[in-house]
């Protein structure tokens, strides 16, 4: 079957002040989820391998740490599945005001948690039963944002727009990271005692202000069109590995290089920065900090070029560059010069993950017909994220472990993930300024 077969024809709204209402509505929503999620990621490489493992080889707590990080990844398809489900079903609003209440709860529950040397083995059990929540929560959100954007906007400017929800992604990692830069001033003793805490506790106040936020959205016209005419699909994701194989197979393909860079360059390198070379963590979050402050700005120009020159030029350019930077990537950090290890992060950064992250967003949605698009979009994204992202931090603390400290192997998987994905890249249609299903 095509990729996008014909459905109907819904008019989009032309209010312009309204659809700025939308797309910020939506950043916002996905900043906070963002937040909630990427907090996990820098306590992973800073905290975790500290307070919630068994004392002893630095290198296996590393990696354990690592392993719960990607849990989350890892529950994301479930979540896509299950929120996927019910958003082509019931609606696209009341899947995100659920999923952010999902994500808060399994947040603030991570601050609360009692340490190893207190409960023992529980603590990292209970540490991966709240970093699984926090996956079910964020693969179920995702999809719903973009969509509330995606098919309420012009086509001319949905790459540009479509993108713009990626925006929330750098504004709850720069939340997340100056939090985590702020209770970094406190003594190490404070620090590692209750200092981590706080920017997971006060997440609660911002699931708040979400929620509220998401209660006072529309459904999008196109749902409405399906409901009113009762085309929904029974069974969504029985639907999509029966007859939509392709473009799922596709749109995970099309993920797995840019999450790659993303766990890499934005998680591993963290511990790596600090544990192997010996670099203040203050420097690292600057780096991050610096990176995701460029992103505000990088994804809606990448959005926007994809509306001019295409997706499929903009996914080749950065696959490319994912490539030719894997082994310069670690040469540069080993110089420990600080400036060139800030500008080392903000460029694997900003081309090796946001290009594919803020355009991939308009492009997955495109490539699923309206009943099942919820779904497909959420499922080829999180199925990719899950892939790769989750596993990339442990698979790279792993590799450097055989190869003996050597960080090689780790290049070598960079250049495998970007030949994985210039492949689905090839494959996928070509969707700028095409009408959406």
């Amino acid at each position: 079957m095509a990729i996008a077969e014909d459905f109907s024809t819904v008019r989009i709204p032309d209010d312009a002040s309204g659809l700025r209402r939308i797309v910020w509505s939506s950043v916002i929503g996905t900043a906070v989820e963002w937040y909630d999620f990427l907090i996990y990621g820098a306590a992973t490489a800073l905290v975790f391998n500290k307070v919630f493992f068994a004392a002893g080889d630095a290198a296996l707590a590393t990696i354990a740490a690592f392993g719960t990080y990607a849990v989350g990844f890892l529950a994301r398809p479930l979540g896509a599945a299950l929120f996927g489900h019910f958003g082509d079903r019931v609606g696209r609003k009341a899947m995100l005001a659920i999923t952010i209440m999902v994500m808060g709860l399994g947040t603030f529950l991570i601050g609360l948690l009692p340490t190893y040397q207190q409960i023992g083995v529980a603590a990292p059990v209970l540490l991966v039963v709240l970093r699984f929540l926090q996956g079910i929560g964020l693969g179920g959100e995702w999809g719903g944002a973009v969509l509330m954007v995606v098919e309420n906007c012009p086509t001319h400017k949905r790459g540009f727009l479509g993108s713009m929800v990626q925006v929330g992604n750098p504004v709850g990692n720069l939340a997340a990271i100056g939090m985590f830069a702020l209770v970094s001033q406190l003594p190490e003793d404070d620090f590692m005692t209750w200092g981590w805490r706080i920017p997971f506790l006060i997440s609660i106040l911002l699931v708040g202000v979400g929620l509220w936020i998401r209660l006072r959205m529309g459904e999008t016209a196109v749902f409405r069109a399906i409901k009113a005419k009762n085309e929904m699909v029974k069974i969504p994701i029985v639907e999509i590995f029966k007859y939509h194989r392709r473009p799922f197979f596709t749109a995970v393909g099309l993920k797995i290089s840019e999450i790659a860079y993303a766990s890499i360059a934005g998680v591993f390198i963290m511990s790596y920065a600090t544990s192997r070379l010996g670099l203040s963590r203050g420097l690292v979050l600057n780096g991050a900090f610096i990176a995701s402050f460029v992103a505000l700005f990088s994804i809606p120009l990448f959005g926007w070029l994809s509306d001019k020159v295409g997706r499929k030029t903009m996914f080749y350019a950065s696959c490319l560059f994912c490539a030719l930077f894997a082994f310069p990537m670690f040469w540069l950090l080993d110089t420990r010069d600080p400036n060139i290890v800030i500008l080392t992060i903000v460029v694997a950064i900003s081309f090796g993950q946001m290009v594919m992250f803020g355009i991939g967003a308009p492009w997955y949605s495109e490539l699923f017909t309206a009943r099942l698009r919820y779904s497909g979009a959420s499922l080829g994204f999180q199925v990719g994220a899950a892939l790769s992202g989750g596993l990339s931090p442990l698979i790279a603390a792993s590799l450097m472990t055989w190869a003996g400290g050597a960080t090689w192997p780790v290049s070598v998987f960079l250049i495998v993930c970007a030949l994985i994905t210039a492949t689905a890249t090839f494959a996928a249609p070509e969707m700028a300024n095409k009408e959406l299903t």
